[in-house]
């Protein structure tokens, strides 16, 4: 077995109902070294902060092609399975894709995040064309590896501020989780939701292991944990952290000339 099915196997096998895998997301081989070395089982890059990093804004703003190398590096730099943002798949087509699935699997990457949302707009794609968007990168994934997983991410609740999320925002949410899994998804992800009951809601009637953003209005992961969340993700915020802690750090400098 190669390193790279042994790492999707292992990448899998962390996703538990309740024991949630805690993801804190990456942007370059440097802060992939740090993260590891402080005990992490697994790397996730945010599409967020790889662009930040290098200068781009997001929503598919840096090239592919830096975007695939800056992986490629990533997965060089750690021991452990690494799963990469690719936003909307860098074009609307399933053909479009299924490339940059087939890219991003041949870095080494057992996983990826793969949304809904119609990059550059505030709209989502319908459930059977972003299903067949989703199977078109199953055959692509699954042409290289086995077991790649797929994140399959609905933007329904980042579009809607957190007091308007409701029971029908969350049916949208389950029957578009359940039309991914046919297409081939291996994990749901539900960013900017944060209500108790309707997360714990989708965790008992989605049969795909449930990723929720540790944003700061969001439960903590011992409670995401109780609730049956399997994965926890931190998107953007240490990256943001980080560079607060950047500036702080030399505005103290130069005021101390």
């Amino acid at each position: 077995m190669s390193q790279q099915s042994s790492h999707a196997a292992a990448f899998h096998a962390l996703h538990r109902k309740g024991d949630p895998l805690i993801l804190f997301n990456i942007w370059d081989p440097g802060s992939a070294g740090a993260v590891v070395a402080a005990g992490a089982r697994a790397i996730a890059t945010g599409s967020a902060p790889v662009a930040l990093a290098h200068g781009f804004s997001d929503g598919e703003k840096i090239p592919l092609e830096l975007a695939m190398d800056n992986l490629r590096r990533i997965v060089g730099a750690v021991d452990v399975p690494v799963t990469a943002d690719i936003e909307g798949g860098y074009g609307a087509a399933p053909e479009a894709v299924a490339n940059t699935v087939s890219r991003a699997c041949e870095t080494g990457a057992v996983g990826f995040n793969f949304e809904d949302q119609i990059v550059g707009t505030s709209d989502l794609y319908d459930v059977e064309t972003q299903s067949a968007r989703i199977a078109a990168a199953r055959r692509a994934a699954d042409s290289i590896v086995h077991s790649i997983f797929i994140n399959a991410r609905t933007d329904i609740f980042l579009k809607a501020k957190p007091e308007t999320h409701s029971e029908a925002m969350l049916d949208d949410a389950i029957d578009r989780a359940k039309a991914y899994e046919q297409a081939g998804a291996s994990g749901f992800f539900a960013p900017g939701l944060a209500d108790e009951k309707l997360i714990a809601r989708l965790c008992d009637e989605t049969a795909l292991p449930v990723n929720i953003i540790a944003l700061p209005h969001v439960p903590a992961p011992t409670v995401l944990a109780g609730l049956g969340v399997a994965r926890v993700s931190y998107g953007p915020v240490p990256y943001r952290r980080m560079v607060k802690w950047l500036e702080d750090q030399a505005s103290e400098a130069f005021s101390g000339l």
